[in-house]
């Protein structure tokens, strides 16, 4: 787990542009997309670190809790229950009857649970 996260605060370090950029052009299996037997992209680990790094603040020392906290949630959680969450949260956000099956059914309230419980997990492993 060491030298994935060396490799992947290398990565970053030089610009999380490039890192988005070679992920949308590069062929599938070309980058590190696939973290510990599940297919998270590149892109979603780099979009991952800057919004928190946006939230948390924009040092090196950040960037390193950023790396580690998405580190520990793609070991809690597989990339299709994430992703699930995120589309949950995102359609959760409709106002109106539209969004409130995506914030109230049980499907979306477990989806999200299992994202907030690795967040939480990550919080505490890495700031």
């Amino acid at each position: 787990m060491r030298k994935s996260r060396s490799l992947w605060r290398g990565a970053l370090q030089g610009a999380a542009v490039a890192l988005t950029t070679l992920a949308c052009v590069a062929p599938a299996g070309a980058v590190d997309g696939v973290r510990r037997g599940e297919d998270y992209p590149t892109v979603v680990l780099a979009d991952y670190v800057l919004a928190c790094m946006k939230a948390s603040g924009e040092s090196r020392h950040v960037l390193e809790q950023c790396s580690c906290s998405i580190d520990v949630i793609t070991t809690l959680i597989p990339y299709s229950r994430y992703e699930e969450a995120e589309a949950y949260l995102s359609l959760g956000q409709i106002s109106g009857e539209r969004g409130v099956i995506f914030r109230t059914s049980e499907e979306s309230k477990a989806a999200v649970q299992d994202l907030r419980r690795a967040q939480v997990e990550a919080e505490l492993r890495c700031f």
